[in-house]
């Protein structure tokens, strides 16, 4: 299944969805282990381990952070090979002053936004939807 790649297409149809909960961002040494059912992603950089958690999960395993985000999905389909989607919806968050993270998952993408932004957020992504 290879996803869509029209940009209006997937515009139109991206329906962010608001996902419950509070995200963090961590650090960890590459050799960390962790349960990977306990992590929502992962990326290694030479630094270290960077781990998407809920909020909950590192305050129980005391790893600081110290960004906490809402984590919303856009439930269309995008193809990995799909060109502006990423820039249309970064472009129309930061017109509005608005900090955004993307992961990109095999079906959906992922933005983390600063968890007080969240509904400001969800509201500028819709309205980019309706326009498309």
């Amino acid at each position: 299944m290879s996803g869509e790649t029209n940009l209006p297409t997937l515009l139109r149809q991206m329906t962010p969805v608001l996902q419950e909960g509070t995200y963090v961002f961590c650090t960890v040494a590459a050799d960390y282990q962790l349960p990977l059912a306990e992590v929502l992603g992962t990326f290694r950089e030479a630094e270290g381990l960077t781990l998407i958690l809920p909020q909950a999960t590192a305050d129980r395993l005391g790893l600081p952070y110290d960004y906490e985000a809402a984590w919303l999905t856009l439930q269309v389909h995008s193809s990995l090979a799909a060109v502006g989607l990423t820039a249309a919806f970064a472009q129309a968050l930061a017109g509005a002053g608005l900090s955004c993270n993307v992961v990109a998952g095999y079906y959906h993408d992922h933005l983390f936004v600063a968890r007080p932004d969240a509904e400001r957020a969800l509201q500028v992504l819709r309205q980019l939807a309706a326009s498309a």
